[in-house]
């Protein structure tokens, strides 16, 4: 990869596009290879969110070579049992040997359902119970201020998570504090573990809450890479140490790019056995021509 990649980057858009939809299947048909290994896993999370992790690590972040980088852009994700999705990329920047992905979730890994930011290169969050996320990008934008950095911290969390109290006591902090530099995106794929999200507890109208808690908010397609590049671009190049949050709404499809998968809630957590994998990874790559 480059020594550094950036928002500002200019590419052709047609090649850029297609570059970009590539890298979310390649998520996709990665999540698929490993979680045969690990024999259960969150394939739809993953799926939902495939655009904006190609997006956010491809086209947006500020990254290079260096995981420990101190300017480098910060991801979290609430959602983090998605991370199955992320690790193939932090394989393919070289933060991770591609030979650990073999070994996924396997006794002595550090590659595990959620990621665990003391083991692996790259991650800046240890999840697990889901709500804790926002507040810590909010502690990573606080400290980056005080240290005179200009990273910008995103932050993935899941529509079932808009549940969580300690989601809204985070936005309200920072909308006080004015962190312009943070950037939360809600993956609302409308299902959680049990079941429809606003059969579960009605988070609606989601927009209009975020607004009302001071942040500035955008509805996007999320599976709409030049829409997602976009958007995302756009939060972080106008991102400034005393500006408001940007909350994007990114309207996805659980399960998206298998159809059975986008139709069935049930695939939040599942297992595919290798036929069924090699068909679910056939769907993929044939729909998009690769």
């Amino acid at each position: 990869m480059s020594a550094d990649h950036d928002s500002t980057e200019q590419r052709s858009p047609a090649p850029e596009r297609a570059r970009l939809e590539e890298r979310a299947d390649f998520v996709r048909t990665e999540a698929i290879r490993l979680i045969e290994i690990a024999k259960v896993g969150h394939y739809s999370s993953v799926f939902s969110a495939a655009e904006t992790f190609a997006v956010l690590y491809y086209a947006v972040m500020r990254l290079n070579d260096d995981p420990r980088w101190p300017d480098r852009d910060r991801f979290l994700m609430g959602k983090g049992h998605a991370a199955v999705g992320l690790f193939p990329i932090l394989a393919d920047l070289g933060y991770l040997e591609r030979e650990v992905l073999d070994g996924y979730t396997r006794l002595g890994n550090p590659l595990g359902d959620h990621p665990d930011m003391t083991k692996v290169p790259g991650i800046d969050f240890s999840s697990g119970s889901i709500g804790h996320a926002l507040s810590n990008g909010l502690g990573m934008a606080l400290g980056g201020r005080l240290a005179g950095k200009d990273f910008t911290v995103f932050v993935m969390l899941g529509d079932g998570e808009m549940q969580e109290g300690q989601v809204w006591e985070a936005a309200l902090g920072a909308a006080h504090h004015r962190l312009g530099r943070l950037v939360a995106i809600v993956d609302r794929n409308g299902y959680q573990l049990d079941g429809a999200v606003d059969d579960v507890i009605g988070i609606e109208p989601l927009a209009d809450k975020w607004r009302a808690f001071g942040w500035d908010v955008v509805e996007v397609d999320g599976h709409d890479v030049e829409a997602l590049r976009a958007v995302l671009g756009e939060a972080k190049a106008n991102g400034t140490d005393d500006g408001r949050p940007v909350c994007v709404i990114a309207k996805t499809m659980k399960g998206k790019g298998v159809r059975y998968m986008e139709t069935e809630p049930g695939w939040h957590l599942g297992y595919l056995d290798p036929a069924d994998a090699e068909r679910a990874v056939a769907e993929i790559t044939e729909r998009s021509g690769r």
